[in-house]
């Protein structure tokens, strides 16, 4: 860890300094397996998100029993911060088995958003965050600018985001939640690029495409997963027909 951590901020040094940076051969193979494992894990919350929506008994469970949609809801939180916290104790395997199981749980509790927009919309606002994704996303992989100053503001944003987002549950206010979507996307757009970035510099001078450099490229998968689930989510607020 002290030497991919050297390595880690060797990289930024240089790209700030304007130096060359030298890929390793094994980057091209792990750039491939975040993009990868984050489309199949957004593939599977898709599917799974239909699929509860369209089924009347688990949608109904989830819309009355709070213990389950709030279990849910835990569920995900510790999944993510399992995975994070324990990546470097768990089989690759496992990681990837647990990031499978937080796409499922995570398409579960999406359903909702097709008894409250529709169909079209959500298809509609899907493409647009797509575009959005990829766009800031090629940003911050091709940039030569050091985003990582610009990235720890987004995330103090990112927290005070959703400390409002929690205090706004009791006011239940919409004008107020709407601005809040505008600031979310503003900060996950930010936030796309500057992961995108973050995860190019981890990986590119990996010296292989073994077990460990594969569990980082996984964490920069489900990193970028979570920035375009909630950057879909916000646009969907703004954008998505009500029915």
């Amino acid at each position: 860890m002290e030497n991919q951590e050297y390595n880690y901020q060797k990289t930024y040094k240089n790209l700030s300094t304007g130096q060359p940076m030298e890929l390793s051969e094994a980057f091209p193979i792990l750039m491939r397996k975040v993009y990868l494992w984050m489309t199949l894990a957004l593939l599977i919350t898709g599917m799974t998100a239909y699929y509860v929506a369209t089924n009347e008994t688990l949608m109904m469970a989830i819309l009355t029993s709070k213990v389950l949609f709030y279990g849910l809801l835990i569920a995900e939180f510790g999944l993510v911060l399992g995975v994070s916290a324990a990546i470097d104790r768990l089989s690759l395997l496992t990681a990837t088995l647990l990031f499978i199981l937080y796409s499922v749980i995570n398409g579960a509790t999406l359903s909702i958003i097709f008894l409250a927009y529709e169909v079209s919309s959500i298809a509609t606002v899907f493409f647009i965050t797509a575009g959005t994704f990829g766009t800031m996303a090629a940003i911050g992989y091709a940039t030569k600018t050091d985003l990582s100053s610009m990235g720890k503001i987004l995330f103090m944003a990112l927290i005070g985001l959703i400390i409002a987002t929690l205090v706004n549950l009791f006011f239940n206010n919409s004008a107020l939640t709407m601005i809040l979507s505008y600031i979310g996307v503003i900060i996950f757009i930010g936030l796309t690029a500057w992961d995108s970035q973050k995860i190019k510099l981890m990986l590119m001078q990996a010296p292989d495409a073994g077990e460990t450099a594969q569990k980082v490229a996984l964490l920069g998968a489900l990193t970028l997963y979570l920035d375009f689930i909630n950057l879909f989510i916000y646009l969907l607020r703004i954008f998505g027909k009500r029915r």
